[in-house]
């Protein structure tokens, strides 16, 4: 019986199956153990991005480590049928952590890094490394905790000029605060991509560049939005046109 009646949720690399066994190390083990305090008996949701999720029960609690039975399936409904992706400007410190973490919650398909212009963070080799895995690590606390039955991904970072060769999405969006329209002009879409600047905005000459690569130009109303609010703002507003926050 979990104390407080909070079932904690776990991603696991799968496949999972009812019946399965299952063994948490590391620091998920530590969380559970030491934060949540779980003992054997208690609930725990697993899930590992194939979609819904399995109910399992603590089995034993080892010196860093958990092993868990894996009960029931259930399945879940909680991806948005609206294929968003996330290109935000790299920006420092908390705001960028803040930007992965909303935009799992509001139920993005994958967030795109990127190095831009006017971006002040400076980032390479086993720092970069370290970056990624620490944002890979956000996401996947934010799925846990939203509900979400995948993990986005947080790709690779990269220039904003190599992306925009290659960038995803039949509808392509870019922030611009001189913009004539908002989002709620365009026409209704099932696979859409964001691009977001960092604190200091796109240049003139990204925000070109964009339009030459087939991104439409939309403001967020009449002020100016930090890049960390800007992006929950927008992903919020899309989602309640064309995916499931309507």
């Amino acid at each position: 019986m979990n104390r407080g009646g909070h079932i904690p949720r776990v991603h696991v690399e799968g496949p999972l199956a009812a019946g399965a066994e299952v063994r948490i190390e590391g620091d998920k083990a530590h969380h559970l153990r030491n934060v949540l305090r779980l003992r054997a008996g208690d609930g725990v949701i697993l899930f590992d991005g194939g979609g819904g999720e399995y109910d399992a029960t603590v089995a034993d609690l080892g010196r860093g480590l958990i092993e868990l039975s894996v009960d029931r399936y259930r399945p879940a409904h909680r991806e948005s049928p609206l294929r968003l992706v996330l290109a935000q400007g790299i920006a420092r410190g908390d705001r960028m952590d803040f930007a992965v973490a909303k935009a799992v919650e509001l139920g993005v398909h994958a967030i795109r890094p990127l190095f831009t212009d006017k971006g002040q963070v400076r980032l390479d080799g086993e720092r970069l490394a370290r970056k990624l895995s620490h944002w890979r690590r956000v996401a996947e606390s934010a799925a846990e905790q939203s509900g979400r039955e995948r993990v986005p991904e947080v790709q690779e970072p990269t220039p904003l000029g190599d992306w925009l060769a290659v960038a995803p999405g039949t509808t392509r969006l870019v922030l611009d605060p001189a913009a004539e329209s908002g989002p709620a002009s365009l026409p209704r879409t099932v696979d859409a991509c964001l691009l977001i600047g960092p604190e200091s905005g796109l240049s003139g000459a990204e925000l070109e560049a964009a339009s030459a690569a087939g991104f439409s130009r939309i403001r967020l109303g009449p002020r100016v939005l930090r890049t960390e609010t800007a992006g929950p703002a927008a992903l919020a507003i899309l989602q309640a046109l064309w995916g499931d926050m309507g």
